[in-house]
């Protein structure tokens, strides 16, 4: 799965996906390139995160999400 949000022209992309017998990992990109990656042991969490992440970025003042399941 793969979004992205937006403030003033300038974008944060996200990716989760499941890590074959290793759990499942977030990948979340800044503006600046700057990547870091978050590792979860079951979906359940990752679930969470990603929505605890949306709450953020919104209150921040960016839109989105935007973007697809791949």
């Amino acid at each position: 799965m793969f979004w992205w949000f937006e403030r003033a022209g300038r974008f944060v992309r996200c990716a989760a996906q499941a890590v074959p017998g290793d759990g499942y990992e977030l990948r979340i990109v800044s503006p600046d390139g700057t990547e870091r990656v978050e590792r979860f042991d079951a979906s359940s969490e990752l679930a969470k995160r990603q929505a605890s992440l949306e709450r953020e970025f919104l209150a921040d003042g960016w839109t989105g999400p935007h973007g697809w399941n791949i």
